[in-house]
């Protein structure tokens, strides 16, 4: 068991109402004049942007906008809010979308307290000591961005993708309706709960198994969100299992299910070169790896992948064949998956098989031109991840 600090200071205001509190929020916080940052046009069709701007407005709140945020959330965009905020004297964030906008907002408010290129923090070169407050009505459930002190961004000159992790970028506060969720399509519901209950798996499949509490939570949240993501697949209009996947999604990624155990974060890593090359959905890229992970390292600690057979994915446990009883529960996830309409390999994934030089490129991507490893459940080099990319490869 790891010695461990759990700091989860946003403030979450959840329900139908919710979003009335916004001016009040942002004064709370210390907001003046405030960039509302937002993706596509869905904010704007669906009247929540309208109804934000306005309820600022009347709040005495001033505020300028900027939209264009796609998946996968762009470099040069953070560029274009950065300089917007700096001629605005911006000095607060609101982010009203998703994780991707969500994330493009925190490197924003890094970015207007940085004197060099942000993208100097993303790759290590930089540690930032301040940035702009950042706050979030949230419309999507899947990154868990709004609690968390993670955010990802893609510089689009070669293709490479970098998450980078600061407690600076925990929002102040998280409003969350799970009406404004009602409408999101299928395919962008389950590949949003993949990518919560990826989070947390991330967190599981650790060889520190004995802070039993945090397992508990774990997988009672994993179990939750399999029922809730059929729940709404089926009715999309279910208050009730859209509040489960919309609060599960922040407990998920806010350090929660990681308390007392070591991280891997090896798919996600593995996934973001994935991303990167082929501009595929984050969710659904996890999906098309996690089963080659899972089979690639499942040995080093053969009862983590047993328990979650058993207790996650309601395998009967063979207690005289641990190995296919743990096989078994990756082939289970492998079921879900198709269930919700998710890729379990990367041709399923992109609609072609990925070439042996696709496949290198990610690779040198991943390893940082090969000067690095990943994962720690077991620690990847690069010959392991050219293994699993070859595994998932469908």
């Amino acid at each position: 068991m790891k010695d461990f600090k759990y700091y989860a200071p946003t403030e979450v205001v959840f329900g139908e109402q919710s979003e009335e509190q916004v001016a009040s929020l942002v004064k709370k916080y210390g907001g003046t004049k405030v960039l509302v940052h937002y993706g596509g046009q869905s904010a704007v069709r669906s009247g929540l942007l309208d109804k934000i701007c306005g309820l600022l407005r009347e709040g005495g709140v001033a505020y300028v906008t900027l939209g264009g945020v796609v998946p996968n959330p762009r470099l040069s965009l953070v560029h274009e809010g950065i300089d917007l905020c700096r001629r605005e004297g911006i000095d607060f964030v609101l982010a009203v979308g998703g994780g991707s906008v969500i994330d493009s907002g925190k490197a924003i408010a890094y970015g207007v307290c940085y004197d060099g290129d942000v993208w100097d923090i993303y790759i290590g070169k930089a540690t930032p000591e301040k940035m702009l407050p950042v706050a979030s009505v949230l419309t999507i459930p899947a990154a868990g961005s709004e609690m968390s002190e993670a955010s990802v961004i893609t510089n689009e000159d070669g293709d490479v993708k970098i998450g980078y992790s600061n407690s600076l970028s925990r929002p102040k506060f998280a409003i969350m309706n799970p009406r404004r969720t009602m409408t999101l399509p299928p395919y962008q519901t389950a590949a949003g709960v993949t990518d919560m209950m990826m989070h947390t798996m991330e967190r599981y499949f650790t060889k520190d198994d004995d802070m039993d509490i945090t397992t508990d939570i774990a997988e009672a949240m994993l179990r939750s969100m399999k029922n809730a993501v059929f729940a709404v697949l089926k009715n999309p209009e279910d208050y009730r299992y859209r509040a489960q996947i919309m609060w599960g999604g922040s407990l998920m990624h806010n350090g929660l299910t990681g308390c007392g155990v070591s991280d891997d974060w090896a798919t996600h890593q593995i996934e973001h070169e994935l991303s990167a090359m082929f501009d595929v959905t984050h969710g659904a890229g996890l999906a098309a790896v996690w089963p080659s992970w899972a089979r690639y390292v499942m040995h080093e600690n053969l009862s983590r992948f047993v328990r979650f057979a058993v207790n996650v994915m309601d395998v009967p446990n063979d207690f005289t064949d641990p190995e296919g009883t743990a096989l078994r529960g990756i082939e289970a996830m492998e079921r879900f998956y198709h269930a919700i309409g998710m890729p379990v390999n990367i041709k399923e994934l992109i609609g072609k098989e990925v070439s042996d030089e696709e496949i290198r490129e990610m690779v040198r991507k991943c390893s940082r031109n090969f000067q690095r490893t990943i994962g720690c459940l077991k620690v990847l080099n690069t010959e392991d991840m050219e293994a699993i990319y070859k595994m998932a490869r469908g």
